[in-house]
């Protein structure tokens, strides 16, 4: 009588294209929550900054910015706020929402910034479409945030800064220069010494830069 013969072995193949699958997702997750790919390439800006450990940075020449950006809203508490009011400083954008777990990291971080360079003329805004005043106003307490954060439920902020510049996670950090133009930007969790390092450099800018580099 014949051996039977054995089905072939199928099972380890599956679990480890399943693992490397679950590895892939892991590090998209890490960059920043609701990452994707950066559809604008290399084309979307004019010079490629430094790539951080927690996103990409890009920075754009003096001479290669477009125009200011236009951005304004209502904050958490009703106030308003318009970045146009600040034109000769330096205004620092986050998007966030209050159960992304980066954006709680950086939180700490983006509080300090603010009260080591306000003086300097530095503005902070967060910009928030997903919470409604109560979550968001909680995570201000939790992390006591200092600085204000449009209420963008209708996307109109968000719509407003992609014209000038495209935001693909949440969070992603924004830099305006003295003009109010987008000098650089970095996607998922801001490191803390790229985003100080960043906010130095527009800092240093005179107010007035004209077309030179």
């Amino acid at each position: 009588m014949p051996a039977p013969r054995l089905a072939p072995v199928r099972a380890a193949p599956v679990r480890l294209a399943a693992a490397l699958a679950g590895g892939l997702l892991l590090a998209a997750a890490l960059a920043g929550c609701g990452a994707s790919a950066d559809q604008g390439g290399s084309g979307d800006v004019a010079d490629q900054g430094y790539q951080s450990g927690d996103g990409t940075t890009r920075t754009w020449p003096v001479a290669d910015r477009g125009e200011p950006v236009e951005l304004a809203g209502t904050d958490f508490a009703g106030a308003a706020v318009d970045v146009a009011a600040w034109r000769g400083d330096v205004v620092v954008l986050n998007t966030w929402y209050a159960a992304c777990p980066p954006c709680r990291a950086e939180a700490p971080d983006l509080v300090q910034l603010a009260a080591d360079f306000a003086a300097d003329g530095l503005h902070l805004v967060g910009i928030n479409g997903t919470d409604d005043a109560g979550a968001a106003q909680a995570f201000e307490r939790t992390f006591a945030v200092t600085y204000p954060s449009i209420a963008d439920t209708d996307g109109s902020a968000i719509a407003a800064l992609q014209g000038a510049v495209p935001v693909q996670a949440v969070p992603t950090t924004v830099v305006l220069d003295r003009q109010g133009r987008v000098a650089a930007r970095i996607l998922g969790a801001a490191d803390p010494a790229t985003l100080e390092a960043l906010v130095g450099d527009a800092l240093a800018e005179p107010a007035a830069t004209g077309s030179d580099s």
